[in-house]
């Protein structure tokens, strides 16, 4: 599935399941929330720091989903074409970081 097939089976899964999309303030506070999750994962699982026995079994894909979900529900309700977007940024970096990271002598 591209990012406008997952925009629109967001969409539709909101009309179906979710009545309606929370507002945008509401959105981006649990796009915040859902990105403290994975962060706590990382931290904990890679990082340096100790991971609980009740965050053994969270699942870090399923974390990464819900940040991904309340992603593209901003997007749908604010008008933004994620895929376009993406296709855009994708350029831009491309042509701008290709030759940096090449002559990067950290990433060697």
């Amino acid at each position: 599935m591209d990012i406008k097939g997952a925009q629109l089976t967001v969409d539709t899964w909101i009309k179906e399941h979710g009545v309606r999309y929370f507002n945008e303030l509401t959105n981006m506070a649990q796009l915040t929330e859902e990105v403290g999750e994975v962060a706590r994962i990382i931290a904990r699982r890679y990082g340096e720091q100790s991971e609980k026995e009740r965050d053994k079994n969270k699942d870090l894909g399923e974390e990464l989903a819900d940040v991904m979900f309340v992603v593209l529900c901003l997007a749908n309700q604010t008008g933004v074409d994620l895929q376009d977007a993406f296709d855009k940024k994708l350029d831009i970096k491309t042509k701008r970081d290709h030759h940096r990271h090449h002559t990067n002598e950290k990433l060697k």
